[in-house]
């Protein structure tokens, strides 16, 4: 979980580095494509347990994640990197949340009081200037980790009826499939500007240097995947959940060297806040 944390704020920063030539949904593309090569590659080499009777589970995960990734990626362009990553990480919030209301798990006190924590850091990061509605770019990333949430929440599903690196796979599939679906569209409809993140055409990319970080990215995020995977899949959750929060300092680190502004006190606050939270949750569990 360590070294898919530090992968994953080196996969955010190189994603903000591109998004200078590509759009939030081509990075997510090429990306993905590349990322679903390796892994054939890997499977081919050594096949994984796959149950065809969960394959409507699997897809799910695929769809949920490609949501989660499509939005975190477009926060990471608009807004600082540390922040994007900070808001992703508001997903235990919402497992806490989906498992009340629709697996009927008993929330605890414990739970209760983290989840008011973190709303309050969440407050403090998209408005520390007042009580303005919630802009649109902050309110992206929270549904960026409300997706990854339910992604999340599926691998505990399918994780023994999959390999690891089947359910990387889904994730892969549908980063790829699902973008090119939206490049069409782009070309036969012209999307209002909320959604237009979300429905851009398609550009190939003509300079090395973005090939290069292109290649370099996949590559990466790859193996961060595969990690997450692998680190959501064992017994012991409520290390992993603390160990994945060191990916904020990472990521406020590397937006720093990007050239974003440091996080003022309001917004240092409320991470410290969200994570505290989601500390609480993971104890909870």
């Amino acid at each position: 979980m360590l070294l898919s944390a530090l992968f994953s704020a080196v996969n955010g920063a190189l994603a903000k580095i591109l998004s200078e030539d590509l759009s939030a949904l081509e990075i997510v593309f090429f990306r993905n494509i590349i990322g679903m090569l390796l892994v054939l590659i890997m499977l081919k080499h050594t096949p994984g347990k796959f149950s065809r009777s969960h394959l409507g589970s699997l897809i799910l995960r695929g769809v949920l994640g490609f949501s989660a990734m499509i939005m975190f990626f477009y926060t990471i362009t608009a807004i600082p990197l540390g922040v994007a990553i900070t808001l992703n990480k508001t997903s235990p919030f919402f497992v806490a949340i989906l498992a009340f209301f629709l697996l009927n798990e008993r929330a605890s006190k414990t739970s209760i009081v983290a989840l008011f924590i973190g709303f309050f850091g969440v407050m403090l990061i998209t408005r520390p200037q007042g009580l303005n509605i919630i802009d649109y770019d902050h309110l992206l990333g929270i549904l960026g980790g409300f997706f990854a949430a339910a992604a999340y929440t599926t691998i505990r599903k399918i994780k023994d009826h999959f390999d690891s690196r089947v359910i990387v796979l889904s994730f892969m599939m549908a980063g790829t499939l699902l973008p090119l679906l939206l490049f069409l569209l782009a070309r036969l409809y012209t999307p209002p500007s909320y959604l237009a993140f979300l429905i851009t055409p398609f550009e190939m990319p003509h300079s090395y240097t973005v090939w290069g970080f292109i290649v370099l990215m996949a590559i990466i995020s790859t193996f961060s995947q595969w990690l997450l995977t692998k680190a959501y899949s064992s017994t012991n959750a409520t290390i992993i959940g603390v160990v994945s929060y060191t990916n904020i300092p990472f990521a406020i680190g590397f937006g720093v060297m990007l050239g974003d502004a440091f996080p003022d006190l309001a917004a240092l606050f409320g991470i410290v806040l969200i994570v505290l939270g989601g500390l609480l949750v993971n104890r909870a569990k």
